[in-house]
C-alpha cells in the first residue's frame, strides 16, 4: 500500500488559546510535497502533530507507511556518537566483541557484518566522514544535520518528514538534500523556505491564517498562480470598497429625503386641518417604516464592510513584505573592516583560521564561503570581539551590528517594542511604531515578547531593531540571515538590503540570497590558511 498522511478536521491551538488551524482537512500521497506559509503560522507544529510529538484539540492524523522525521534542530544528548543517531551503537559493539573474540553464539548469529560499510556510505552520501564513535557535540550544526539526514535515509522510512532540512548545510550538503528529494520515490513533506529544493516538488500546500490551500507543481508554478491571486483579490477589494461607497451614497440619499418628508410632516401638524387621530397614525406608520429602512440600510452596510474586510484580509496574506531602510551616511571608499593575518579558534594547537588577511570598503558587499566547519561563525566572532585572535589584527573603524543566528542581541523577556526602544533610545514612540510597522510588528502584534516568537519571528524583529532605528549600522554583519525566514519574508530582506547603502559581510549558502543582495566578493574558508580575495 502506498504511504499516505491524512488529516481529518485538524484544530489546534497554542497554550494562550490562538488557532493556529481548525478543522483542517488535508492527505498527502507519495509525492513530494513543499508546505510553507509565513513565520509563526504553524508549519513546524503541523509536522509534529503529523509525527505524534502534539496531539490535537480535535480531529485526527491518520499514517499509512513507516515516518522518517528530520526536525530543525539536531538534539545531541550527552555522550551520544553518531551510532546512537544511527541506531546501531549495540550492533557495533557486537561486532567489535566478535573480532575480540568475546562475542557469544547468539551474538554471532545476530551480527550484521555489513553494517560498517552500510553506515559509511550513508555518511558518504551527505560528504561526511566522520567514525561511528565521533560525539554529536564536536561536529558544527551543519554536520549534525548531514549525519542526522544519513541516519533518516539509512532507516529505509515510506515517508520522509522534513523541518528545514538544508538549515545550517553548505553547498554540498544542500546538493545532496536536493539529490535525496529528486530521486525518492516515496512520499515526503517538506517544510522549507530553500526555493531551489521546493523546484523539486510535485506539489505544494501554502498554510495561512486562513486555513491551507493544495497547488499543483513545483515553486514557480505555486508563485505563478499567487500572482493572479492577489490580482484577483485586488479586483475583489475595488468592487467591495466601490459597492461600500455607493451603498453610503444611497443611505446618506435615503436619510436626505426621510429629513425632508419629516419636515414636511410636521408643517402638516401644525395647519391642525386633520383629525389628531389620523395624523399620529401616520406619524406612527411613518416612524416604523423608517426604523426599518434604516435597520436594512444598516445591515448591507455591514454587509458590505465585511465583503470589504474579507478582501483585505486576503490582500494581507498574498501581499509580501515589504521593507524601506533609512540612509546610514556611510561614505564611498570609507574603510569599515581591515583583518590583517589573522589566526582565530578554541585550540591555540589547532586554530581555525589561519593567517587570514582582507579588507572591505564600503559600501562593498562581501559574502564569507566554505564547507561546514571551515570556520564562518568562528571568524565573525572574532571579528566583532567576542573571540580574542590568537594573533593577528581586526580592525572595525566603523559603527556595526551583527544579527547571529539566535539573534542574541535582542532579550527573550522583553517585548519587541521594548528592544527596539533599548537599541534606538533616540527614537520616540512613533518612530518606533513606523519602524516595526515596515517589518509587519503592527499595533499588539509589537508587544509581542521575543521569546514567544517563532525564529523566523525573532530575526525579523531583529532586523527591524536594528535597521529600522533613525541611525542603522554602517556595516551590517549578519550569520547565515535565511535559516530561520519564510520565503516571503526573506524576499522582503532581500528587497530592504538592496536599498540598504551601507556595508553588508554575511555568511551564508544561499546563493539565491547572495546574488538578490548584490554580493560583489567572496573570501572563501577552507579551514586551511587562506587570504580575503
Amino acid at each position: 500500500m502506498p504511504s499516505s498522511v491524512t488529516l481529518s478536521g485538524l484544530s489546534y491551538a497554542t497554550p494562550d488559546g490562538h488557532f493556529l488551524f481548525s478543522d483542517l482537512d488535508l492527505a498527502f500521497g507519495p509525492e513530494r510535497t513543499g508546505l510553507v506559509g509565513r513565520n509563526g503560522v504553524g508549519k513546524s507544529t503541523l509536522l509534529r502533530l503529523i509525527a505524534g510529538d502534539l496531539a490535537p484539540q480535535s480531529g485526527s492524523v491518520s499514517v499509512s507507511g513507516t515516518l522518517g522525521v528530520l526536525r530543525q534542530s539536531v538534539e545531541a544528548g550527552e555522550g551520544a556518537s553518531i551510532a546512537d543517531l544511527f541506531g546501531v551503537a549495540d550492533d557495533l559493539a557486537i561486532l567489535a566483541r566478535a573480532e575480540t573474540g568475546e562475542a557469544s553464539l547468539d551474538e554471532l548469529a545476530d551480527a550484521d557484518w555489513t553494517l560498517p560499510a552500510r553506515l559509511e556510505a550513508a555518511l558518504a552520501q551527505f560528504s561526511l566522514s566522520v567514525p561511528p564513535e565521533a560525539q554529536l557535540d564536536t561536529l558544527s550544526g551543519g554536520q549534525r544535520m548531514r549525519a542526522a539526514l544519513a541516519a533518516l535515509v539509512f532507516a529505509g522510512p515510506d515517508m520522509l518528514v522534513l523541518d528545514e532540512p538544508t538549515n545550517n548545510l553548505d553547498r554540498d550538503g544542500r546538493r545532496a538534500v536536493i539529490d535525496l528529494l529528486a530521486g525518492w520515490r516515496g512520499g515526503a513533506i517538506v517544510v522549507s523556505h530553500d526555493r531551489e529544493l521546493l523546484e523539486t516538488m510535485d506539489a505544494m500546500v501554502e498554510l495561512t491564517s486562513l486555513g491551507a490551500t493544495r497547488y499543483g507543481g513545483n515553486w514557480s508554478a505555486y508563485r505563478a498562480r499567487k500572482a493572479v491571486e492577489l490580482e484577483a483579490a485586488q479586483h475583489d477589494l475595488a468592487d467591495a470598497e466601490k459597492n461600500r461607497a455607493e451603498i453610503r451614497r444611497r443611505a446618506q440619499q435615503a436619510a436626505e429625503r426621510k429629513a425632508r418628508k419629516d419636515r414636511a410632516g410636521r408643517r402638516l401638524h401644525m395647519k391642525d386641518d386633520q383629525p389628531r387621530i389620523i395624523l399620529d397614525a401616520w406619524k406612527d406608520q411613518a416612524e416604523a417604516a423608517g426604523g426599518a429602512n434604516v435597520r436594512l440600510r444598516e445591515g448591507r452596510m455591514a454587509e458590505a464592510q465585511a465583503a470589504a474586510d474579507a478582501a483585505r484580509e486576503k490582500i494581507e496574506v498574498l501581499t509580501p513584505l515589504a521593507v524601506t531602510l533609512p540612509p546610514t551616511g556611510l561614505p564611498a571608499g570609507r574603510t569599515v573592516l581591515r583583518i590583517a593575518e589573522l589566526s582565530a579558534g578554541y585550540d591555540p594547537d589547532h586554530p581555525v583560521i589561519v593567517g587570514l588577511s582582507a579588507t572591505l570598503i564600503g559600501p562593498e558587499r562581501v559574502a564569507i564561503i566554505g564547507p561546514n566547519g571551515a570556520g564562518k561563525s568562528t571568524l565573525l566572532k572574532a571579528i566583532i570581539g567576542e573571540l580574542t585572535p590568537l594573533s593577528g589584527t581586526v580592525e572595525l573603524p566603523v559603527p556595526h551590528a551583527m544579527l547571529d543566528q539566535s539573534v542574541s542581541l535582542l532579550d527573550p523577556a522583553l517585548s519587541i517594542r521594548e528592544n527596539f526602544r533599548a537599541l534606538n533610545p533616540e527614537a520616540d514612540e512613533n518612530a518606533c511604531r513606523a519602524a516595526l510597522a515596515r517589518f509587519k510588528f503592527r499595533a499588539d502584534a509589537a508587544l509581542q515578547t521575543v521569546e514567544s516568537l517563532s525564529g523566523g519571528e525573532t530575526l525579523r524583529a531583529g532586523l527591524a531593531a536594528t535597521l529600522g532605528g533613525p541611525n542603522p549600522p554602517q556595516l551590517l554583519i549578519l550569520d547565515e540571515p535565511t535559516n530561520h525566514l519564510d520565503i516571503d519574508s526573506i524576499e522582503a530582506v532581500e528587497a530592504g538590503l538592496r536599498a540598504y547603502d551601507g556595508a553588508l559581510l554575511v555568511v551564508s549558502h544561499d546563493e539565491a540570497f547572495l546574488d538578490a543582495i548584490g554580493i560583489t566578493r567572496r573570501i572563501a574558508l577552507s579551514g586551511e590558511p587562506s587570504a580575503g580575495r
